[in-house]
């Protein structure tokens, strides 16, 4: 396993809308144990393949507190949503950066495991916003789209400071 590279925002590929996976092969289960390596050593509750310029549809989350309750969604749709919660989100494409988003509370998601087969899972509180978040990098769409202009300007200055200093 290894850690893979996460793009940062501004990076246009994070605005790449991903593709349906169709092969499940070795090839796909190596990609789903370095995203849960590079999501647990960053450290995060979930990672898109969008994120690590890998534009499939696939993402890995843990919301657990100990991390040992690793989630694989390919394909992910969600098919259900109700309530409404809002959240302090983060992202590791935006390290340091938290903004509040409203998002469902609770949701149904329709996806397939790392051999192919179909499942349902229905997902609350801090798994239901990240498995909403990872679905949105999926679909080329990011948390500061949820919040106003002027804050997205604000994060993008910083984000571009912090690249200009780690460069």
């Amino acid at each position: 396993m290894s850690i893979l590279n996460i793009l940062y925002f501004p990076d246009p590929r994070l605005r790449t809308k991903a593709k349906p996976v169709e092969i499940f092969d070795d090839a796909l289960r190596t990609l789903i144990d370095d995203m849960l390596e590079t999501m647990y050593a960053a450290p995060g509750v979930g990672l898109a393949a969008t994120q690590v310029d890998v534009h499939k549809r696939l993402l890995v989350a843990d919301a657990s507190e100990d991390q040992d309750a690793a989630h694989v969604f390919i394909n992910p749709r969600i098919v259900a949503r109700d309530g409404v919660c809002v959240h302090d989100e983060g992202c590791l494409s935006f390290p340091g950066i938290y903004e509040e988003v409203e998002r469902a509370g609770q949701v149904t998601v329709e996806a397939q495991d790392g051999k192919g087969k179909p499942f349902t899972l229905e997902v609350s509180g801090l798994l239901a916003v990240c498995v909403q978040h990872e679905i949105d990098h999926l679909d080329g769409k990011l948390f500061v789209d949820y919040i106003s202009e002027l804050k997205r300007g604000r994060i993008r200055k910083k984000m571009l400071k912090q690249q200009r200093q780690v460069s």
